[in-house]
C-alpha cells in the first residue's frame, strides 16, 4: 500500500468515527436537525426504524464502523461506499445552508455543506480506488479477450490441419486402404 493510502484513508475517516460516536452516545443533539431527512425516508423505506434518535444512532454506527475499516485498509471500497451513502442524507439534514436567515450562520452552513460534498468526493474517488491491482470488470475483460484469443488460434489450427488430413483420407481411400 502506497504512503498517500496509509495515511490518506485514516485521514479521511477521522471525521466519520468521530461524528458517529457523538451520534452514537447523544443522538438527542443531532435528532431535532435530522427530522426534516428522517421523516420522508422513513416513510418511503419501511425496514428503517421509525424514531428519529434510532435512525440517528443506526447512521453514527454506519459511521464508526465505516469509518475504522476505511482507516484501517479493511474492505476500503465498500466502506467508502458506505459511508457516501450515509453522508448525503446526514448533509442535507445537517447543513441545510438555504434555510438559514442569519447570513452569518447561512455563509457557516454553506461552508460545512461544501466540506461534506468534499468529503464525498473523496469517498467516492476511495470507493474507485484498487490500490494499483486490476478491478475485477478489468480482471474479467481481460480474460474474455484472451479466451478470444485462444479459440481464435484453435480455429485456425484445426483450419490448418483439416485440410491435409482430409485430403490424405481422400487418397487413402482411393488406394483402397
Amino acid at each position: 500500500m502506497s504512503l498517500l493510502r496509509t495515511a490518506g484513508r485514516p485521514m479521511l475517516a477521522s471525521m466519520f468515527v468521530a461524528g458517529g460516536l457523538h451520534s452514537l452516545r447523544r443522538p438527542q443533539d443531532v435528532a431535532p436537525a435530522a427530522e426534516p431527512v428522517v421523516r420522508p425516508v422513513t416513510e418511503r423505506v419501511s425496514a428503517l426504524p421509525d424514531r428519529t434518535e434510532q435512525l440517528v444512532r443506526l447512521n453514527g454506527a454506519v459511521h464508526v464502523v465505516g469509518g475504522v475499516m476505511l482507516g484501517l485498509g479493511r474492505c476500503p471500497r465498500v466502506a467508502a461506499l458506505a459511508l457516501a451513502a450515509t453522508l448525503v442524507p446526514t448533509t442535507l439534514a445537517g447543513h441545510r445552508f438555504w434555510e438559514a436567515e442569519d447570513p452569518a450562520d447561512r455563509a457557516q452552513q454553506r461552508i460545512h455543506f461544501l466540506k461534506n460534498l468534499s468529503m464525498l468526493g473523496g469517498l467516492l474517488i476511495a470507493a474507485d480506488d484498487t490500490a494499483g491491482r486490476p478491478s475485477l470488470l478489468w480482471r474479467g475483460r481481460h480474460a474474455a479477450k484472451g479466451l478470444r484469443h485462444d479459440a481464435h488460434l484453435v480455429q485456425r489450427s484445426v483450419r490448418a490441419t483439416a485440410r491435409p488430413a482430409a485430403a490424405a483420407g481422400g487418397v487413402r481411400a482411393k488406394l483402397g486402404h
